[in-house]
């Protein structure tokens, strides 16, 4: 409690063991002091996620100077209750999640582990932001980011973020960067979304896979207009799902006062 520079989570769902989040531990660690906490493992889709059918293991993995690695066998909204309740003994000054291997534009960001931990420190009052990166390549260069980060560690750490919002920030795979957009989520869907295979006895199996259908391509506010053209999509977003606008509609369809 003594040491006065600031305090940061990180955390990812792509492991700890991923390029992104050693990225994203070299990117801010002269800023303050850093507290990894990791899934083992990839933890792709896990959203908000928790683990409550079992036990969980929290494994030190090393560190040095003011970097601590830790990891554990649960989702990564499990990585930001534990390194809250059992390792910082209270709230960090910020949670950073990622750097995410692939975008979490549009409706991805609802099933986005890397997003899920973000939401966690928005509902208990932590200034929090997900980063991903916008490609697919199995080593990717995460040094297109390190500009975009900084200035959100250090922005964040000045002002912080309106009550429950995170901010969910997409980075697309080059370096002649136009600019930074605040944008809106993207409406959409998925499709396509599972393969069928037959294994060897002749039973049916199935693969995640699919497209992304973009319902809007020509609206310029969105997070997939804005990474596609060259720009860095910034997306205040929050746990509140409610749909403010339907309620004349739902009044209506229920016959209520």
């Amino acid at each position: 409690m003594e040491n006065k520079r600031p305090l940061f989570l990180v955390t990812n769902d792509d492991g700890i063991d991923a390029g992104g989040i050693r990225a994203l531990v070299d990117m801010v660690s002269d800023l303050g002091r850093v507290v990894v906490v990791a899934p083992d493992g990839p933890r792709s889709g896990q959203s908000c996620a928790l683990t409550v059918s079992r036990p969980l293991r929290l494994t030190y993995v090393g560190g040095e100077g003011d970097v601590s690695y830790y990891k554990t066998d649960g989702t990564p909204v499990d990585c930001v209750k534990l390194a809250i309740n059992e390792l910082l003994g209270g709230r960090p000054d910020l949670i950073l999640s990622g750097i995410n291997h692939g975008s979490n534009t549009a409706i991805s960001t609802i099933y986005s582990g890397t997003m899920g931990a973000a939401y966690e420190g928005s509902v208990i009052g932590v200034p929090s932001a997900g980063f991903s990166l916008c490609t697919h390549e199995l080593e990717p260069d995460f040094g297109c980011c390190r500009n975009m980060v900084r200035r959100t560690v250090s922005a964040l750490l000045v002002s912080g973020l309106p009550d429950s919002v995170c901010l969910n920030i997409n980075i697309p795979y080059k370096c002649d960067i136009k600019g930074v957009r605040l944008s809106r989520q993207a409406l959409g869907y998925w499709t396509e979304e599972y393969e069928k295979r037959t294994d060897p006895r002749g039973q049916a199996y199935y693969w995640v896979t699919g497209r992304f259908v973009n319902t809007e391509p020509d609206a310029e506010d969105t997070d997939s207009w804005a990474v596609a053209n060259g720009y860095i999509s910034v997306v205040p977003t929050a746990c509140d799902r409610t749909a403010l606008s339907s309620f004349p509609a739902v009044k209506n369809l229920l016959s209520l006062t």
